[in-house]
């Protein structure tokens, strides 16, 4: 019988044969002679971009942030002297008020007839005096020329002085009453601002009551209490030392996202001890508080300025990088036909911020140091200089 071949099969055959020619050349490929296995195909590399700055010489200032709470700078709580009835209440709540203010009453009368008994019995004891003091005279006169005992004179005499404690006791009790009826006017003990009241107009009220009328807290100024590692009492004691008495270390209020700067003010010192158990310090400072941006209680980061380090070489914090022996950096160094390479330079990094870091040793000012495309550069390789930035400057103080 004749064979037909269809056209189809005779594609499949011819399909097979090449993918087995294909096997059979990749097996022999390395040991065919013209192909020298030793020889490796170079890929042309191109010298990578890089953005760049220069290092900068400026004032650097060094803050401390701590965590701290604000506190008023006086905290009075309104209370009566004396016990007695309510009778009015000369404020609103929230309201500033000045020291000497009239804020409450309390009923008067009887104070004022406490006041008046012990006036009578003054007037009653001093005319007992004045007579007793007139009979002495007669009896110093008598006594003399022997007409009297001595005795009688003596005991006279006697009368007067004791006449004379009781005057001055009675003097006292009136003075007493009169600072009771002075006590049922209430009046403001200090400056500030008022809170709420805890008692209503006729309320019995006692001088023993702890809860008082109404509370003062003076919060311009106000005071921040915080702390800091205990590290950093060097730097903060030469602070003080250096600034003085008329000039204190400044000191920044922020919000707790350290977004808004709430209020500027200046530290007046620190604590006499650390706490051995947190191993802080406490420090104290002072804010005007004109705009009342701080509140009694209300959590602020402190930024205290511990030093100020002049015409520090900074570069960018992104051209800091870290490794095995410590940090370096990129310096770009220009060559012949404006061809740029890179070296790797080992420096003593300072005090750092998001943005700007202080190199102590190893980099001196106007040198280029790559920030960005670090991750592809090695010791001594070529590169394009992409961009030049500028260093951001330091934070104003």
């Amino acid at each position: 019988m004749t064979a037909h071949f269809r056209p189809l099969d005779m594609l499949r055959r011819r399909g097979v044969l090449l993918t087995l020619l294909g096997v059979v050349v990749a097996l022999l490929w390395p040991i065919l002679p013209f192909h020298d296995a030793s020889k490796k195909r170079i890929m042309p590399v191109d010298s990578p971009p890089v953005r760049v700055a220069p290092a900068m010489k400026q004032d650097v200032p060094h803050f401390l942030n701590g965590l701290g709470t604000v506190q008023p700078s006086s905290d009075v709580l309104v209370t009566s002297r004396v016990d007695g009835q309510l009778l009015r209440l000369h404020f609103k709540e929230g309201q500033r008020v000045h020291a000497g203010d009239l804020l409450a009453e309390i009923d008067p009368r009887p104070f004022q007839a406490e006041m008046e008994q012990a006036q009578g019995t003054l007037a009653r004891d001093q005319a007992q005096l004045e007579n007793a003091r007139r009979d002495m005279a007669r009896y110093a006169t008598l006594s003399k020329n022997d007409f009297i005992a001595r005795q009688e004179y003596d005991n006279q005499r006697a009368l007067v002085r004791q006449y004379e404690g009781s005057v001055q006791a009675d003097k006292a009790a009136v003075d007493a009453a009169r600072l009771k009826l002075e006590y049922s006017r209430i009046a403001a003990p200090a400056s500030g601002r008022l809170g709420l009241r805890t008692v209503d107009e006729g309320n019995m009220i006692r001088s023993s009551d702890t809860a008082g009328i109404v509370r003062i807290t003076e919060t311009r100024p106000c005071d921040v209490l915080f702390t800091l590692p205990d590290v950093y009492v060097p730097l903060i004691i030469n602070a003080l030392r250096e600034t003085g008495d008329d000039t204190k270390p400044l000191v920044q209020a922020w919000d707790r996202d350290q977004q808004k700067l709430l209020d500027t003010g200046s530290l007046i010192s620190l604590d006499n001890r650390i706490d051995a158990s947190t191993g802080t310090v406490r420090l104290k400072s002072r804010f005007p508080n004109a705009g009342e941006t701080l509140f009694p209680n209300q959590f602020v980061n402190a930024r205290v300025l511990a030093r100020v380090l002049r015409q520090a070489v900074t570069v960018p914090t992104a051209a800091v990088q870290t490794g095995v022996r410590g940090n370096f950096l990129y310096v770009v160094v220009t060559g012949e036909e404006a061809q740029s390479t890179v070296t790797m330079r080992e420096v003593k990094t300072g005090i750092a911020t998001d943005s700007l870091t202080v190199i102590d040793e190893g980099l001196k000012a106007d040198e280029l140091v790559v920030v960005d495309g670090v991750d592809r550069l090695r010791d001594g390789l070529t590169v394009s200089v992409a961009e030049k930035c500028e260093t951001p400057k330091a934070e104003a103080f």
